[in-house]
Parts: structure tokens; C-alpha cells; sequence
């Protein structure tokens, strides 16, 4: 939010309302009572029962929704647009506007999508999005070091195991698919290793390196990329409600060493003061 101190005084007026604890409360709170209509519309039972009720709640949360979009773009003006998460918001809210179609009747479906506005409304949850977000470079890197691992690993798998089971490595294809099952460890053993080596005994030598190199080390590459992004979250300088924090935190101590010279000035001013009545 822009520092209110610039803002005409009606705008603080309502950037008040509108942040006020109460206020942002009770709309999470209606997010995820949306969360749950939109939950109950999938039952035919209750929509045969309910069908109206739940349209008509259902209209009330969004024109709230609508009214605090309006109040944000009024206080903010085009640097609502500027904050990618206010545009998150407005295109999810948006949706529910555009009539629902014969051919655009994925977007009923979408409005479950305003449940996604509790990232931005809860700051743990926004926290970690962007840490995800901040992590994609990293995460880029080890997505291509485990795309080389597997195109090798199924080209020799498929060298290897091709001929005598061409079910599972009959092409490279095939090979990728196989190996991903093994990494994801889902029945590799029984359905996959085990079959091999009755034939090929020396195959666990294979698959034992790869589920090491592609499951514990590549899997765990992932896990601390995106921890050492969550980690270096709070100290990010990019990272402007961190920044300001930082600044807030400099002036109070800025303010603190100030009082305690001006207290030592004053006690200074009153001994030289006693001192020139002494002579």
C-alpha cells in the first residue's frame, strides 16, 4: 500500500476501512465460505435443494469482492496494476463477470479459482509463493541437469534392456516413462527390476545408481533450491515490504540515538550552566 500520508483525505479515509483488521478478516472469511458453495454446487442433492440459496450467497460474495476491487483501484489508482498480486486478484474476481456461455463454460468452472486469493490475503501463504516464484532460475537449472540424467539413463536402458523387454524399454520413449516410474519408486522393484534381472542378474547395478542419482540427489536438489530461496526471502533487498521494514527499523533506531544525545546535551548544558554560577 502507498505511504496514506500522500493521499487526499477521503482516500485515507477508506485505505483505512479497507485495511482495517476486521475488514481484510471477514473477507478471507468469505473466500473460503465461496470455497465451500462452490464445494456444495457439485452435489446434485443439495443444488436440488439449495439451488437458489446458494446462487444468491454466492452473488452477494462476489459483488464484496467486486466493491473492495473498486475501492483498491480508487485509493491506488493505475499503481494497483503495477502490484502483480492486485492483478492476480481483479482477473480472478473478473472471471465471474464473463458471461458463462455455451463455449466459454470453463469459466463457471474457473470461480472456484477465487479461492487462490487467500495467497494474497494471508502473508505466510504470499511468502511462499514467492519464494517459488524467486526459486524458478535455480530450480530451471536442476530441471535441465535431470532431463540430461534421464535421456541418459534411457538410452542406455533402452541399449540394455530393449530387446528382451520392449514393453517397458522397447524405445527411448518407453525407456523415459520406465525410468520415471522408478524414480518415483512406484512398484519399481516387482514391477520393473525384479522381471529384469531373472534374465539379467547384473540389472541392480542399473537401477540402484539411477534411483540414487535421480531420486535422492536430484529430488533433494529441488527441495534446497527452493528452501534457500525461502531462507533468503527475508533479507531479499527486491523484496519492497522488506525494504521498508528495514527502513522503519533504521529511523526508530535513528530516533532513539538522537533522544539519548539530546538528553546527554541537555545534562551537559546544566552542569556548564551550574559551573558559570559557581565562579
Amino acid at each position: 500500500m502507498d505511504n496514506l500520508d500522500t493521499l487526499p483525505v477521503w482516500k485515507q479515509k477508506i485505505a483505512n476501512f479497507i485495511n482495517h483488521r476486521f475488514i481484510q478478516n471477514g473477507i478471507v472469511a468469505l473466500i473460503i465460505l465461496n470455497a465451500a458453495l462452490l464445494g456444495m454446487e457439485t452435489s446434485s442433492s443439495i443444488v436440488a435443494a439449495f439451488g437458489q440459496e446458494l446462487v444468491l450467497i454466492d452473488h452477494f460474495i462476489l459483488g464484496v469482492f467486486i466493491i473492495e476491487i473498486v475501492l483498491l483501484i480508487t485509493i491506488r489508482g493505475v499503481a494497483f496494476f503495477k502490484d502483480p498480486w492486485c492483478v492476480f486478484d481483479f482477473l480472478v474476481v473478473g472471471i465471474a463477470l464473463v458471461p458463462a456461455t455455451e463455449s466459454l463454460s470453463i469459466l463457471r468452472a474457473l470461480r472456484v479459482l477465487r479461492v487462490l486469493r487467500l495467497i494474497n490475503k494471508i502473508e505466510s501463504m504470499r511468502k511462499v509463493v514467492t519464494g517459488l516464484l524467486n526459486s524458478l532460475p535455480s530450480l530451471a537449472s536442476v530441471a535441465g541437469l535431470t532431463l540430461i540424467i534421464f535421456y541418459v539413463s534411457s538410452v542406455v536402458a533402452t541399449n540394455l534392456f530393449g530387446n528382451d523387454f520392449p514393453a517397458l524399454f522397447g524405445d527411448l520413449g518407453d525407456s523415459a516413462f520406465t525410468l520415471f516410474q522408478v524414480m518415483t519408486l512406484e512398484s519399481w522393484s516387482d514391477g520393473v527390476a525384479r522381471p529384469i534381472m531373472e534374465k539379467i542378474p547384473y540389472a541392480w547395478v542399473f537401477f540402484i545408481f539411477f534411483i540414487l542419482i535421480a531420486t535422492f540427489i536430484v529430488i533433494n536438489l529441488f527441495i534446497a533450491v527452493i528452501v534457500d530461496s525461502l531462507n533468503n526471502l527475508d533479507t531479499d533487498p527486491r523484496d519492497p515490504l522488506q525494504h521498508s521494514k528495514l527502513i522503519h527499523s533504521e529511523l526508530i533506531e535513528l530516533k532513539n540515538q538522537l533522544s539519548k544525545q539530546q538528553q546527554q546535551l541537555e545534562e551537559l548544558t546544566r552542569l556548564l550552566a551550574a559551573q558559570v554560577k559557581q565562579q
